[in-house]
C-alpha cells in the first residue's frame, strides 16, 4: 500500500481538503461552560456512546447543567467507570449506566424495555455513538457494521422513544432529539440497492453513508414531528474533525499523522462535543428542528441530504430492516 492511498481516509474525514481545515481553525471553539446555559433540573437524557469521547463530555456537562444522564454503552465496565468520573468531577448523583449494544436490534429493544421500567420521562436523546473504518464486518442481525450500528441501531433506539419523547415535550419546552452525523456525509453515496454495501466494500464507503443516512433520516424524522404536530424537534449535528479513539481502525501511517498534526488540526472531545451540547439545551434551539449543526451554527448540509423522495425511501426500507411498522408511510 503506497503512503498516499494510505493518507486517503484521513485526507477524507478532513473534509476532502486542506481548505475545510484551514475553515475549522478559523471557526474552534470550546465548549461553552455549563453555566452559559440554563439549568436542566428535572430533566432526562440519553446519551449513546457515551463512556469515551464527545458522549462522555456531552454526558458530563448534561450532568453538570443538573439532568439525570443515562448512558447507553455496549461495555459495562466501561460505563461505569464513566458514571464514577461524572459523579466525581460534577458533585452529581444523576447519572447512571445502562447496557445499550447498537449492533443489536434485540439489545437495543431490552435497553427500550429497561428504560421504560423507571417510569421517567425523556427529554433529550443524543443519538452519538458510532464506529468509523472498521473491516469489513456483520452485526449479530446480518447488518454492515457502520450501517447497522451507526445508522440503523439509532433509527431504531429512536422510534422506539419516540413516544416517551411526545409525551415528554411541551409546547414551551420540546423534547429533543440530537444525532450526530459528520463532515463526511458531504462525500457519501446512499445505495439503496446494496445499503449493506456487499457488492463493493469500502471502510471509508460505509462509513461516509452511514453518516449521510443520519442526515437523510433526521430531515425527515422532523417532517413527520411537524406533521403530526408533536413538541419534539431533531437536529443533526456535525463535530468536527476529534481527536478520539474512533481513528484506531485507520492504517499505521495515518495513525502517525494525527498523531503529529493532533494539536494543530483536531479539536479535544470537549470541543467537539460543544454542538451536541447546544442543540440539546441552547434556548435559541427551542422548537427549531431539522437543522445540520456546524460549531453551534445552522449550516447547509450535502444537497442529496434535502431529496425528500431519498428521505422516504430510506424511512421505509430501514422500517423493513429493524422490523416496525411504517406509519410514515401515510403522510405526504
Amino acid at each position: 500500500m503506497s503512503l498516499l492511498s494510505a493518507l486517503l481516509p484521513l485526507l477524507a474525514v478532513y473534509r476532502a481538503g486542506i481548505a475545510a481545515i484551514l475553515r475549522q481553525l478559523g471557526r474552534r471553539r470550546r465548549c461553552p461552560p455549563p453555566a452559559a446555559f440554563p439549568t436542566q433540573n428535572g430533566k432526562v437524557a440519553i446519551v449513546t456512546g457515551g463512556t469515551k469521547g464527545i458522549g462522555y463530555q456531552t454526558a458530563k456537562h448534561l450532568a453538570r447543567l443538573g439532568m439525570h444522564v443515562i448512558i447507553a454503552g455496549n461495555i459495562e465496565s466501561e460505563g461505569q467507570e464513566a458514571v464514577r468520573k461524572i459523579k466525581e468531577e460534577t458533585l452529581t448523583g444523576k447519572v447512571e449506566f445502562l447496557y445499550c449494544d447498537l449492533a443489536s436490534m434485540k439489545s437495543i429493544r431490552q435497553f427500550v424495555q429497561q428504560f421504560r421500567a423507571k417510569n421517567c420521562p425523556l427529554h433529550v436523546l443524543v443519538n452519538n455513538a458510532g464506529v468509523m473504518l472498521v473491516p469489513e464486518r456483520k452485526t449479530e442481525d446480518g447488518f454492515e457494521e457502520h450501517f447497522g450500528l451507526n445508522y440503523l441501531g439509532h433509527f431504531l433506539l429512536t422510534n422506539l422513544l419516540l413516544d416517551t419523547l411526545k409525551q415528554s415535550g411541551t409546547h414551551s419546552h420540546n423534547a429533543r432529539i440530537v444525532t450526530v452525523s459528520s463532515a463526511t456525509h458531504y462525500v457519501g453515496k446512499l445505495h439503496l440497492n446494496d445499503l449493506q454495501s456487499r457488492c463493493s466494500y469500502s471502510p471509508h464507503g460505509a462509513y461516509s453513508q452511514s453518516k449521510l443516512a443520519l442526515v437523510l433520516f433526521t430531515y425527515r424524522l422532523q417532517h413527520l414531528l411537524t406533521a403530526n404536530g408533536s413538541h419534539v424537534t431533531a437536529n443533526v449535528v456535525d463535530p468536527g474533525v476529534v481527536n478520539t479513539e474512533l481513528y484506531e481502525h485507520v492504517f499505521w501511517v495515518v495513525k502517525v499523522a494525527i498523531w503529529m498534526t493532533a494539536w494543530l488540526f483536531l479539536k479535544t472531545p470537549e470541543e467537539g462535543a460543544s454542538t451536541s451540547i447546544y442543540a440539546a439545551v441552547s434556548p435559541e434551539m427551542e422548537g427549531v428542528g431539522g437543522c445540520y449543526l456546524y460549531n453551534e451554527e445552522r449550516t447547509k448540509s450535502a444537497d442529496i441530504a434535502y431529496d425528500e423522495e431519498l428521505q422516504k425511501r430510506l424511512w421505509t426500507e430501514s422500517c423493513k430492516l429493524v422490523g416496525i411498522s411504517d406509519e410514515a408511510s401515510r403522510v405526504p
